[in-house]
């Protein structure tokens, strides 16, 4: 199989990436059952990229049903050493309107069902995590959007991005909560994937796409079903431009990321003390500390 370093992860509105040319489905067996689709890899203007959707294809799977670990093992399997997650939000702040784009810089975790390490089962590791995201990557990531002027969108550089369980949405006493925490949008799915990504050595970065206010907002009760699926179609469409921009400028100068090398500290378990077992498990992430 030919190795690809550079994935993209579709959430709610992004199933496909119509520029990928010479597409090839390619179903990936791992330790931690299936991923949520087949990963399709193609060409985007003359790089090899993955891209898988993160509720499949035809929007499936529930934020707490999807297969995080998977996912992520998937990806890592084909080589992926930069993964680019696109996702719909809810904005948390006046000035992140509808349309808007975020490259937030950090999380904060209000999951309760949802397994977020690889590790556990006889192996130990505490990955160091006070910074999320991969500063380079996120640059990269928002220089793309900023080059592209886009009509009605305005960049928000860093920024913090609740995950919550869901799959209902916030009351209105979380959502104040959340303001008064200072976070700018919430989501469902993000954190579970940037802790994965990051004990799996890739570099994450997150492209939140505002699809409309929190119920905190005075004018979130004239919000439709309607307004919100029109918001996630454009923020589609304006999403497949900004990576394939990113890619592009990603391809061209591949940075160096601390993410690269997340676990050389962060195994406390002996590794002659891990089991056979756990070794086969986890041979993808631990082989070069082996």
């Amino acid at each position: 199989m030919t190795e690809v370093a550079i994935g993209i992860i579709g959430g709610s509105g992004l199933y496909k990436m119509e520029a990928l040319k010479d597409v090839e489905e390619i179903q990936v067996e791992t330790p931690f059952g299936q991923p949520s689709d087949v990963v399709i890899v193609g060409t985007l203007d003359g790089v090899r990229v993955a891209f898988l959707a993160r509720h499949g294809r035809y929007h499936h799977l529930l934020p707490s049903e999807l297969p995080f670990r998977a996912n992520i093992y998937a990806m890592k399997s084909i080589g992926v050493k930069y993964l680019i997650s696109a996702s719909a939000v809810g904005s948390l702040k006046a000035e992140a309107k509808p349309l808007d784009m975020v490259v937030p810089d950090q999380f904060i975790d209000r999951t309760k069902n949802r397994i977020s390490t690889f590790f556990g089962e006889g192996v130990v590791a505490h990955i160091a995590f006070g910074d999320p995201v991969c500063p380079q990557l996120a640059k990269i990531l928002a220089d793309a959007v900023e080059s592209l002027q886009l009509t009605d969108v305005t960049l928000h550089r860093g920024g913090t991005y609740v995950c919550m369980e869901g799959p209902a949405f916030s009351t209105k006493a979380e959502s104040h909560l959340y303001r008064s925490w200072g976070a700018t949008v919430i989501g469902m799915t993000n954190l579970p994937e940037a802790k994965l990504a990051r004990e799996a050595e890739i570099a994450y970065a997150t492209l939140a796409l505002v699809t409309d206010y929190d119920c905190w907002h005075p004018d979130h009760d004239s919000v439709t079903v309607d307004m919100v699926i029109a918001n996630l179609q454009r923020n589609a469409v304006n999403a497949q431009k900004v990576i394939q921009e990113t890619v592009r400028r990603l391809a061209a100068a591949p940075p160096e990321s601390d993410a690269h090398s997340a676990l050389k500290y962060a195994i406390l378990t002996p590794l002659d003390k891990i089991s056979a077992e756990a070794k086969e498990r986890l041979s993808l992430l631990l082989q070069k500390y082996m």
